[in-house]
Formats: structure tokens, C-alpha cells, sequence
């Protein structure tokens, strides 16, 4: 497996390599924890009535983002001594500079923290994972570390639809290490709509049982002691409320879903679970496109 770890050196960032401890990741990865270096940043005053203006710039270093690179990336091979991990740095946009490095490295998985900030220290209100999530090729973890053993029973929450991402989303979970006890839930959620639609479709609701227990079947041959949920409502806002209320670790989710003639668009509300959850949330891609 090849992992591209974004490193900032904030708090979040900080966060999201203790949250690797718990993502069921092989024994085996090659990994580059990558740190970007804004060169030129403006500082800014206001001058009223809204408005700011520049005064001036505060340049970064490229050496000193090789140094946060470095030390996350031995911190990182503390916590899995059998990976191969390298230290990487590069000038430019955060997310720009994030992407292109996947783009040519093409890593299995992404990993960035929640929120980060800018060189001069202003939080950048997670504008750095919203682009992974919406544009890296391969799945992306937004990384929120919650503080437990890393050897903890795992509480994984998936969202199925029935489309191929989400069925990679299935075979992710499926596949990693998770610790003794671990539990998953499996979630479908069926806005007004979609139920209208089904209800009309002869076999509809037995297609939706049909789904939810072929994914609980296939986590329950992994070890994982599994429970599901058919909600109403809306994707965006029923992932985030049921992983908050079951208190979930993270949240797997595909990257796209069944297309909006079938109604089930799973994939569309990837982003915004990515951002409104208070879990980490992995946005699954079949492979790196």
C-alpha cells in the first residue's frame, strides 16, 4: 500500500498521524509524509469598513518545511516500524502542490488532517481536504484523532448505495486490521424522493435489504461484529448524525454513487460528510484514477 501523508505541522495534522494508529493499515506501506512550503504569504491590516490591505509579505522557508517533514515522518516510523517512510517538501498551494504529488506518485490513500494553516499561522478551514476529497484520483482520509489506544475496539460507520464505490468502500473496510471487538454499522439513507421511487419499482425494497445485508455479511466473514440502519432523510446530514450519535471513529463512504436517474447519489454528499463530521471520514475510490 502506498500512503501520501499531508503535514503541516498544526494541531490537526498532529491529530491525523495519531488517528493512523487506528485505521486498520497493513503492516506493510510505503509512505511520504509530505510538507509544503507557502513561499510568499500577505500579511494584511484592516482599514475599515471591511476591507484590508497588503503591507507587506512573510516568505517560508523551504528548509523549514523539510524539517516539520521530517520530524512527522519519523514520528510515523515510531508508530509502524516495518514501513518505509520518507520525509518529502515542496514550494507552492498546499492543495495544489497535494494533489500533483499524488497525481504523479499515485499513492492508494491520502491522508490529511481535518483543518490546517497558512504560514503565517491562520487556520485554513479545512480548504486543503475539501480539494483532496473532491479531486485527489484515490480515496482520502480527513484524519480527526479522538485520543484512544490505538488497540481500542474500532466503531466504523460505511454508507452503501449499491454503486461500485461503495461496494470499495465495503472491501477497504473489509480488508484492513482492526482490533479484537471492533464493531461496524452499515448505513443506507433514503430521502423522500428515493422511497417515492422505490416504491414504484417492483423489487425495490428487497433490493435495499439485499444490499445492506450482502455488506454486513461481507464485514462479518472480516471479524467485525455488525449492525445496519435504513434511514430517511438525506445522505449529507443522516452519515454525520448517526456516526456523532453511535460515536464513531470514522466514517467510509464511496466516492461517487448511483447516478441521480437512480437516485442514490452517495457520492455527491461525500464532501460534505468529509467536512461536517466529528469523526475521521475516508472518501473510498476504487483505484487511483
Amino acid at each position: 500500500m502506498k500512503i501520501l501523508i499531508a503535514y503541516d505541522g498544526s494541531s490537526c495534522a498532529d491529530s491525523a498521524l495519531e488517528d493512523l494508529r487506528r485505521a486498520g493499515l497493513p503492516r506493510l506501506a510505503e509512505t511520504a509524509v509530505l510538507s509544503v512550503a507557502e513561499l510568499w504569504m500577505p500579511v494584511l491590516e484592516s482599514v475599515g469598513a471591511g476591507e484590508r490591505r497588503i503591507v507587506g509579505a512573510l516568505p517560508v522557508s523551504l528548509e523549514k518545511a523539510e524539517s516539520i517533514a521530517q520530524r512527522a515522518s519519523e514520528r510515523v516510523q515510531a508508530y509502524f516500524p516495518d514501513w518505509t517512510v520518507k520525509a518529502e517538501a515542496r514550494s507552492g498551494a498546499p492543495d495544489s502542490v497535494l494533489i500533483e504529488r499524488a497525481d504523479e506518485w499515485r499513492p492508494d490513500l491520502i491522508v490529511v488532517g481535518s483543518h490546517g494553516r497558512s504560514a503565517l499561522g491562520r487556520f485554513m478551514l479545512g480548504s486543503v481536504s475539501q480539494k483532496v476529497v473532491t479531486e485527489a484520483h484515490c480515496s482520502a482520509r480527513v484524519a480527526r484523532g479522538r485520543g484512544l489506544d490505538a488497540q481500542a475496539p474500532a466503531r466504523l460507520l460505511i454508507g452503501v448505495d449499491g454503486s461500485p464505490d461503495a461496494e470499495a468502500a465495503i472491501t477497504m473496510v473489509a480488508a484492513r486490521v482492526w482490533p479484537a471487538d471492533s464493531k461496524a454499522r452499515v448505513v443506507i439513507a433514503i430521502d423522500d424522493v428515493v422511497s417515492e421511487v422505490i416504491d414504484q419499482i417492483e423489487g425495490g425494497r428487497a433490493w435495499i435489504h439485499g444490499t445492506i445485508e450482502a455488506a454486513g455479511a461481507r464485514l462479518r466473514a472480516a471479524g467485525l461484529t455488525v449492525s445496519s440502519q435504513i434511514r430517511k432523510g438525506d445522505p449529507k446530514s443522516i452519515l454525520p448524525a448517526e456516526a456523532a450519535s453511535w460515536r464513531a471513529d470514522c466514517i467510509f463512504v464511496g466516492a461517487r454513487g448511483l447516478n441521480r436517474f437512480e437516485r442514490f447519489r452517495l457520492g455527491s454528499v461525500s464532501a460534505a460528510t468529509a467536512a461536517r463530521a466529528h469523526c475521521s471520514v475516508e472518501v473510498v475510490r476504487p483505484v487511483c484514477q
